[in-house]
């Protein structure tokens, strides 16, 4: 039984350690955000396609990165940055991801269907950037260059096989050599700023742990220290060069963490100003002020109207409606934010909008628990009983039939 208890806590300390690397954007391991003065055409590409792809304008970022590609075919830019790029869209596919996007839950449940057409595009560019940085290695092994591209690889692979594949010991191990590669990187060129971004979140990451996991963290080689992890990313969110913006993405998520509301708020504006495409940094934006009003001594009507004012700004927007996805998105959010805010009804609307409309199984089933929660709240019993049967006879999804059998057995109540 003891060698069963420890495997179960291997596998939260694995499960725990890759858990923020699931939800950020596929950036925050190719690392090459828009530099303030491209100084060659390499550069210049890379910076248009990041633009692009932090616009969530995929095949913008796929046109730059494929000609990248062809112009420079011994350098591993172009083949990480297109396997950035695919592992970016199918993140954002993911009804899974971008429900959970927002909260600190691991997802369970049902594995989704992967698009093999990308999950072979994603793998050939991780194999060809892996290969052009060890060619360049074998010639000539003080190549900090190759080095750094090499572990930022292993890195995205990393992400991919947790949060696309769900292989959690093969992220691991390629996780743990992306920190090993650029702490090397980091002894030849200490200056190398953007060598940190990986190393800070890994060390932000472990030392988050719980003190018993923590411990069985230990014993299997992995420390950290969360003080120490959110100063790295810090610093490079100021002093890096392609890797600042990314930090400043990871920085969004980790400083709601911290309950640092203002910070993160901030964050996400500036980011949501330099890519304004880009919906996801306003919906950060959004969550970050509604948690900094649920913590609040007292509830700001002011505060509150402003972050319903977010989302109704971006439901009026029809260039990010029109997106794929990311009206079911937006209207989920809206209805979790509005249920926070005890107005059940409000919250129900938007939660049946995507249950009647989505074409997304996971979503309308998602959305359509919400909704008996809501009704639950709402002191509709009766109602809430129906939609909690109508998710039984709906593919279970993300636990889905879990929650619908304990609505059955007594209503729902806000933690």
């Amino acid at each position: 039984m003891e060698i069963f208890r420890l495997q179960s806590q291997n596998g939260q300390v694995i499960s725990r350690i890759l858990l923020l690397l699931l939800f950020v954007p596929a950036c925050a391991f190719a690392q090459y955000p828009k530099p303030p003065e491209p100084s060659s055409q390499l550069d210049t590409l890379r910076a248009a396609g990041y633009e692009a792809l932090y616009n969530l304008d995929y095949d913008g970022a796929r046109r730059r990165f494929t000609e990248l590609a062809r112009l420079f075919p011994d350098h591993p830019a172009g083949p990480q940055c297109i396997a950035a790029t695919v592992w970016l869209q199918l993140l954002n596919q993911s009804w899974r991801l971008k429900a959970s996007l927002y909260n600190n839950e691991a997802y369970s449940g049902n594995r989704e269907k992967i698009d093999r057409k990308l999950l072979e595009e994603f793998r050939n560019a991780i194999r060809q950037a892996k290969a052009l940085s060890e060619t360049r290695l074998r010639k000539d092994p003080s190549d900090v260059e190759a080095l750094y591209f090499l572990g930022a690889a292993e890195g995205l692979e990393s992400a991919f096989a947790a949060g696309v594949e769900r292989r959690f010991m093969a992220a691991l191990r390629s996780g743990s050599r992306s920190v090993d590669r650029h702490r090397e990187v980091l002894k030849r060129d200490p200056e190398y700023r953007d060598a940190e971004l990986t190393i800070g979140l890994y060390n932000y990451v472990v030392g988050s742990l719980p003190m018993a996991l923590k411990i069985v963290a230990g014993t299997m080689g992995y420390k950290g220290s969360r003080k120490h992890g959110l100063e790295t990313l810090e610093r490079v969110a100021k002093e890096g060069k392609w890797a600042r913006d990314v930090a400043r993405v990871l920085l969004v998520d980790l400083y709601k963490r911290e309950k640092r509301w203002n910070d993160a708020a901030a964050m996400a504006t500036d980011l949501s100003r330099r890519y304004p495409q880009n919906y996801l940094f306003k919906l950060q934006i959004a969550d970050a002020l509604s948690e900094q009003i649920a913590h609040a001594d007292q509830q700001s009507v002011p505060a509150q109207q402003r972050v319903f004012d977010i989302y109704e700004d971006l439901l009026r927007d029809r260039a990010v409606t029109g997106a794929a996805g990311a009206s079911d998105v937006i209207h989920y959010r809206y209805g979790e934010t509005l249920l926070s805010a005890s107005q059940n009804d409000r919250a129900l609307k938007e939660f049946l909008l995507v249950a009647r409309r989505s074409s997304e199984v996971g979503w309308a089933s998602m959305a359509r628990l919400r909704a008996a929660n809501a009704l639950d709240l709402a002191g509709k019993r009766r109602e809430a009983l129906d939609e909690y049967h109508a998710v039984l006879i709906a593919p279970d999804i993300y636990n889905s039939h879990d929650q619908a059998r304990r609505g059955l057995r007594e209503p729902y109540k806000l933690k």
